[in-house]
């Protein structure tokens, strides 16, 4: 989008002095339905085109010639699987493990050949990097409405018309359709969410996102009640939305693929901004915060430098009043004190989650404002 330079101007003088948008507050009351909505970034997927329609063999018999020769029609060709990206899904719970294209229909008699299948179009996010089974990358969606044909159907067989010669001309042979392609794929996310929750079970990351969005995940006082990833929206005036995901707890020795592992890391590793939560109630909180580092840099040193957020939680509490001091002293770093339960300090947080958003956001989304 072009503007002018006196408009540029006057946006960047409405930056500088104008604060931050504020966040929304959820209105609308949550949903009453018990089953959990899990946000799934990562599938194996088998994919089979459609089978080919068979081949016909048939004979015109006709009032005045009973032996007028063949008329069996070719089968129709089956139809293709083909992943497209779109704005409309955001995860691929949707996606079944299996996905089969549609056959193509039979030929008959009189020269009628089989329709072809529809293709069967299964929508993706965009971002969506299509793998093959050894790891390697196939397919990348990264913009709106492309396609990858991911299994192709198969072709029509031909019926006994086709084989008709001058020397052969009543065949009685005809070709079945083929099967359709089948292949594995590993469909992964590029990009989950814009800030991802890490910390240790039973830290209260699924307290938080339950209290600033309107996500419904399970909070209950022992460790590991998320097993999946959850993902919330946060509104804020300017209909900007930021999405915050709740990541499964982390232990020591998660590279080496212990609890859920790897499985976790690559959750995080989808986050673009990464806010760590600490529970400021236990007495040695900041060796929690180092065994989170270690875990990140022996996974990925890239991700160790994402940009990140602390903040101690369970503020409430007698104990944690006592430990926040102590606890903010051997960081060294700036560190929000807040409360999932009781909502303290919570806008301020997510005050400073949308200027994180704001420094950190790729340059093409800088340049179109």
């Amino acid at each position: 989008m072009k503007i002018s330079a006196g408009e540029y101007c006057l946006r960047i003088l409405l930056r500088k002095t104008h604060a931050l948008p504020k966040a929304l507050r959820p209105i609308k009351t949550k949903s009453t339905r018990k089953e959990p909505i899990f946000f799934v970034d990562s599938k194996q997927v088998n994919v089979i085109g459609g089978k080919g329609g068979d081949g016909c063999i048939s004979f015109l018999q006709v009032w005045c010639n009973e032996r007028a020769g063949p008329d069996g029609g070719d089968g129709g060709n089956g139809g293709h699987v083909i992943f497209q990206s779109t704005t409309d899904v955001r995860n691929f719970n949707h996606i079944l493990s299996t996905l089969r294209g549609v056959s193509g229909e039979n030929g008959s008699s009189e020269n009628c050949h089989g329709k072809n299948a529809q293709h069967t179009i299964v929508k993706v996010p965009i971002g969506t990097v299509v793998r093959n089974k050894l790891g390697c990358v196939v397919g990348d969606l990264s913009e709106v409405n492309l396609m990858f044909v991911a299994a192709r159907g198969g072709v029509g067989g031909k019926g006994n018309r086709f084989f008709a010669t001058a020397v052969q001309k009543s065949p009685k042979i005809c070709e079945y359709g083929p099967q359709g392609e089948e292949a594995t794929y590993i469909l992964e996310l590029r990009t989950m969410a814009d800030v991802g929750f890490i910390g240790h079970p039973n830290a209260g990351k699924s307290s938080l996102l339950n209290a600033i969005t309107r996500a419904k995940p399970k909070v209950a006082p022992y460790p590991f009640t998320t097993l999946r990833p959850y993902v919330g929206m946060v509104q804020y005036e300017d209909f900007t939305q930021l999405t915050v995901a709740d990541l499964p707890g982390l232990i020591p020795g998660s590279h080496l693929n212990r609890g859920l592992g790897i499985q976790f890391l690559k959750h995080a590793e989808r986050c673009k901004v990464l806010l760590i939560v600490l529970d400021a109630s236990l007495e040695e909180s900041h060796l929690h915060y180092e065994q989170l580092l270690h875990e990140l840099r022996q996974f990925s040193p890239t991700l160790a430098e994402r940009p990140k957020i602390v903040v101690a939680n369970k503020m409430d509490l007698p104990e944690a009043k006592e430990n926040y001091l102590d606890l903010q002293k051997k960081l060294a770093m700036k560190l929000i004190p807040i409360s999932a339960k009781t909502g303290e300090n919570l806008c301020q947080l997510l005050s400073i989650i949308r200027e994180y958003y704001e420094r950190h956001k790729p340059n093409k989304l800088r340049n179109d404002l």
